[in-house]
Formats: structure tokens, sequence, C-alpha cells
């Protein structure tokens, strides 16, 4: 398949048992919210156990959202089949960011999700422009390597977020790097600049 080949973002519903590790550079928040919103209620339909990490995000509109489509918020976070946190929350506990807890967490979770009954697991986390200023932000292309790696054994449906106007072109260059897929217009595209993790990490 060439990396540059279009795959169905609707697609990805049909492989919960496939570790898939994504990006979206968004430039603004219906590109982000559509896409977020989209992801969650996929997994919801096909029995999955969805995290989404933002600041951006509102509680309400993911309830509307989900009202519309047949689900009740209240009902999926009683169930344990969803948790919305903060990115401060997930991602920079004691103001520092860990690779090391944030990869544990995602192990974690996937497997909790699995002993809970769920088909499988995904994750939307939006990445916060702080990350370059705080203890341990210098690991941050290390983490999105390892998430790669990790998904091989714990395979977790997985999209970070990055704004493209709160990080710098060198930077988001760096990001894509680091992921095998993009988000572009609500489609799931393979990756051209997509270096491997191990050869990214040597």
């Amino acid at each position: 398949m060439p990396d540059t080949e279009l795959t169905s973002w609707d697609s990805i519903k049909d492989k919960p048992s496939a570790g898939i590790h994504m990006c979206q550079i968004y430039s603004d928040d219906d590109e982000r919210n559509d896409s977020l919103l989209k992801f969650l209620l996929e997994g919801f339909q096909a029995g999955e156990r969805a995290a989404c990490f933002s600041e951006k995000v509102e509680a309400e509109a993911i309830r509307g959202f989900l009202a519309n489509h047949g689900l009740s918020y209240e009902e999926l976070c009683t169930q344990a089949a969803f948790t919305l946190s903060g990115t401060r929350e997930a991602y920079f506990k004691d103001n520092v960011f860990d690779p090391d807890r944030m990869l544990a967490s995602l192990a974690h979770f996937h497997e909790e999700s699995l002993q809970l009954g769920f088909k499988g697991a995904r994750v939307i986390g939006e990445m916060m422009p702080e990350v370059q200023t705080i203890g341990g932000g210098d690991r941050l292309l290390e983490y999105e390597c390892r998430v790669s790696l990790l998904l091989k054994t714990h395979p977790i449906a997985a999209v970070c977020q990055y704004d493209a106007h709160a990080f710098d072109g060198a930077t988001i260059m760096d990001i894509l790097k680091v992921h095998p897929l993009m988000v572009v217009r609500g489609t799931v595209v393979h990756n051209p600049l997509f270096i491997p993790p191990e050869q990214f990490l040597r």
C-alpha cells in the first residue's frame, strides 16, 4: 500500500484489535471537534472504551452530540465507557511531562478495558504548547515514538491533536515524523513523512 493512499476513517471501527496511532494538525476548533466527536462515537458504537484529554472540549458538547445519536453521556460515564479529563491533568501531573508514566497509564487503560468486557480501547488527546517549556517536555518525540511501539502489544486506537497555530513549523514537522497516520479533513491518511520508531529513536 503506498504511503499516501487514503484509508476510510470509518474503517477504524472495524479493526478494534489493531493498534492505530494518528495525529491531527488542526487549524480551527470546528475541525478539532468534528474529528474528536466522530472518533468517540465510532468507538462507542463498536463497543470500545474511550478516554479524551482536552482543555477545550466541554462535556455539554459531547453530551449533546451523543444524545443526537441515541447515546447517553451519563450512562457511558457510569459504565466506565468514557472518561473526560483535562490535558494538564492527564499529561502534566506535578507540572512534569513524564513519558514513562503516560505509557504505563495507556497500557493500564487498555488492559483494564478488556477486563471490563469492552472490545477495545481508544484515546484522543490534545497536546498543549506548554509541553515545550515544562520539565520532561523535551521527551515529547520520544513519547510519541514509544506510543507506536506500545500499540504493538496494547492495540489502542490513538489520536494526538495539535493546534497548528500553537506550535511552530519545525515542531509540527517533527510531530508528523513520529505518527504513521494523519487525520486530514476527516480522512485517515498514511503519512509519507513517518519514520519508524526503531529508526527515529537511534
